[in-house]
């Protein structure tokens, strides 16, 4: 018992300083981010260069996913350059596994003790978000060493063992098995690296291992796809089109499986390197080898998720996305939206106040009083949606904007309140 709980501590500290790291570049890097996804759609190339390098930042392509979601979801851009933005994310994502694999534990104590340093001594700068992204590095360092350390004494028993063995004789079963994994830990990432730990140990087959990281793979897409279930169709069709790409990516792989570990492992004697370079791989062809059927799929995905003709209603909230919220720089984008959207009805208001009072029109009057309490319904879901952002998550000029947006959709909430004074008089 005691092994199985070092084990199961030991991923629990590699997912949380995974996520460590996630929320510290959001919070130091969130705009900026989002202006290099922004610039990077030329083309599909570009797309997914900018792609991988913001995930290989964020260390986490579902968080590239939801800032891509975003973005069509407003019409900022095309949902093939949404998807190769994708094929990128998965790139970047699977070289971070490849850096995370070379034995850099001894840098783990020197991260910790700088970040803590940093964030206890500058909490409310730049340099104290910096710290917690130190911290998250450091623990994942130390993770994967307690990984290792963990699963030689529990995977020695023969009732392990021979579970061990019965996943080993159905591939689908390891698939499945590694995307439950990647969905529960919100990461393919620490997925893959404590696949990779476990192979190194011996702990699983190599067969079982590369089956276990196609698995993750497929959670990855899966995720974001669970995450944004309650948003528009338009952010909905790019996790949708991401998982297609999946999907396909592990059937064409799965066959190859042995013809890797034939051709590959008699030049790579390291078995943790193996499985990243596996990983690596995978992404590299499915990517590159994919990259050309973006309009392909999104066509597809256009036709099973069909986006309603019909316009949106101006009294429900349109941007307000609650996938968002798990990045902050993504959601308070989403709540400047609304607030503009919230000021569009104001102004609508006051021209129609002008006809109001030059001829007299009581059934304008009567609408104004009714888009006075859409304008007031605006102001309550933004203020709620703003109170669900955490503020600790928000670097300096996020907090900021996150203050103005409140401030400003105050006053459109209370011109609105004139307008419908001055019609009432």
């Amino acid at each position: 018992m005691k092994h199985l709980l070092d084990l199961l501590a030991a991923i629990a500290l590699l997912v949380w300083g995974t996520h460590l790291v996630r929320t510290g570049v959001l919070r130091v890097f969130g705009a900026n981010l989002r202006i290099l996804l922004a610039r990077g759609m030329r083309n599909r190339f570009t797309a997914a260069l900018s792609g991988i390098g913001v995930t290989a930042l964020v260390q986490s392509s579902t968080a590239t996913s939801l800032m891509t979601s975003s973005f069509v979801g407003q019409g900022l851009i095309a949902l093939p350059a949404a998807l190769a933005v994708m094929r990128g994310a998965d790139i970047g994502t699977a070289l971070m596994s490849v850096l995370f694999s070379t034995d850099l534990s001894w840098l783990s104590p020197l991260f910790i003790f700088v970040g803590v340093v940093l964030s206890i001594t500058r909490p409310a700068t730049t340099a104290g978000r910096f710290g917690r992204v130190l911290i998250g590095l450091g623990l994942m360092l130390l993770a994967l060493r307690l990984v290792v350390e963990a699963t030689g004494p529990l995977f020695e028993s023969v009732a392990m063992r021979a579970v061990l063995a019965s996943i080993s004789s159905d591939v689908l079963l390891e698939v499945t098995i590694g995307a439950a994994f990647a969905v529960v830990a919100y990461s393919s990432l620490a997925v893959v690296l404590l696949v990779a730990a476990m192979a190194s140990s011996a702990v699983v087959p190599l067969d079982v291992a590369l089956g276990l990281v196609l698995g993750a793979n497929l959670g990855s897409g899966l995720l974001a796809v669970l995450t944004t279930a309650k948003s528009e169709i338009a952010v909905r069709q790019v996790t949708v089109g991401n998982l297609i790409f999946k999907l396909l990516g592990v059937a064409v792989a799965i066959p190859f499986i042995g013809l890797y570990l034939a051709r590959v492992r008699p030049y790579v004697a390291d078995t943790t390197l193996l499985v990243v370079l596996y990983h690596l791989a995978f992404n590299v062809v499915v990517s590159v080898g994919f990259i050309g059927l973006t309009g392909w799929v999104a066509t597809t995905v256009k036709r099973l998720m069909p986006v309603p003709k019909q316009p949106a209603s101006t009294s429900r909230p349109q941007h307000l996305d609650p996938s968002a919220l798990s990045t902050p720089s993504l959601a308070i984008s989403n709540a400047a939206r609304e607030a503009l959207h919230q000021a569009d009805i104001v102004e609508t208001m006051l021209i129609g106040m002008l006809n109001v009072i030059r001829h007299n029109d009581l059934r304008l009057a009567d609408e104004l009083r009714k888009l006075d309490d859409t304008v007031d319904r605006l102001y309550s879901d933004i203020k709620y949606y703003l109170t669900k952002i955490s503020r600790e998550a928000l670097g300096e000029e996020e907090s900021k904007r996150w203050t103005d947006i409140i401030s400003f959709t105050i006053n459109m909430e209370q011109v609105g309140d004139i307008i419908e004074r001055v019609i009432i008089d």
